[in-house]
């Protein structure tokens, strides 16, 4: 059995997995992708040797990404999925009934084939007749729409790279421009723990732009630091109010964990403005 060394490029720690298997290998225009088996995570999705998801926790962060401005939205009729080409985001906005059309703008068409062959369960919903695939720059997408999205979702890799054009302020007015009067925005945010700076730039960002914006949390065991965050943007409402009854299939999001995930008031406040000694 050989091990596979972690390339976080933000983390002051190195996750060493045991593979019993190399599954496969390739590298498409923007990044090496490599499929892997763990005998205790299962497979697992690597992106430019930082790991995306495994098949055994993945639902904890597609859950928490997608279901608390899902469900923090009156109707989401129409929503955007940029970037999360394993299709899990994808998978979890299908199961609200309520979803009319789904955009999913992912610039890697080579990711979502990978998904497709390996990862069927997190892939599933890639071909209902409600999703749009748009392979390409999803700040490039977004710009060309106006006032035409319930929630937009950024499910990207770290911020680095090509990804980095998802967390500019330009990226965010754009996005501002293209939901509707009670429309919603939610992006992954890096860890507390050892992205704080990070953190607390792309919410101070944000706020430079949006009305109303936030912050929540959720355990990922596999993502450096463990204690992620994910910033939400509201045109007008609270984030922090479930507003539709609870969609089924969900195995950790619920009523009660969005209410208590994001971060208590003083704490957030003590965060941006530089006021914690931890």
């Amino acid at each position: 059995m050989i091990k596979f060394f972690e390339k976080d490029p933000y983390s002051p720690i190195q996750y060493v997995y045991e593979i019993s298997r190399i599954l496969y290998k390739t590298k498409s225009p923007y990044q090496e992708i490599l499929v892997v088996e763990n005998p205790y995570f299962g497979r697992m999705l690597v992106l430019d040797g930082v790991v995306q998801f495994t098949e055994k926790d993945e639902f904890f962060y597609h859950e928490m990404l997608v279901h608390v401005a899902m469900h923090a939205h009156p109707e989401p009729k129409r929503v955007v999925v940029i970037g999360g080409g394993d299709g899990g985001a994808v998978r979890e906005v299908m199961k609200h009934d309520c979803v009319e059309k789904l955009y999913f703008v992912e610039i890697d068409r080579e990711v979502i084939e990978t998904s497709k062959r390996f990862f069927p369960t997190v892939s599933c919903e890639i071909d209902n007749e409600k999703v749009e695939i748009k392979n390409m720059d999803g700040a490039e997408f977004i710009k060309n729409h106006k006032e035409e999205f319930d929630v937009v979702v950024v499910d990207s890799t770290d911020i680095i790279g090509f990804a980095k054009s998802l967390f500019t302020v330009e990226f965010f007015r754009a996005v501002r421009e293209s939901l509707k009067e009670e429309g919603m925005f939610v992006t992954l945010s890096e860890s507390l723990h050892f992205h704080r700076d990070m953190v607390v730039d792309v919410q101070k960002t944000m706020k430079l732009v949006f009305p109303v914006v936030d912050l929540y949390t959720a355990p990922i065991a596999t993502y450096a630091g463990n204690w992620w965050t994910f910033s939400a943007a509201s045109m007008k409402l609270d984030m922090r109010e479930p507003r539709r009854s609870m969609v089924n299939g969900r195995r950790f999001y619920s009523e009660e964990i969005h209410r208590q995930c994001f971060l208590p008031e003083k704490l957030y406040d003590d965060l941006l403005n530089n006021r914690l000694d931890w």
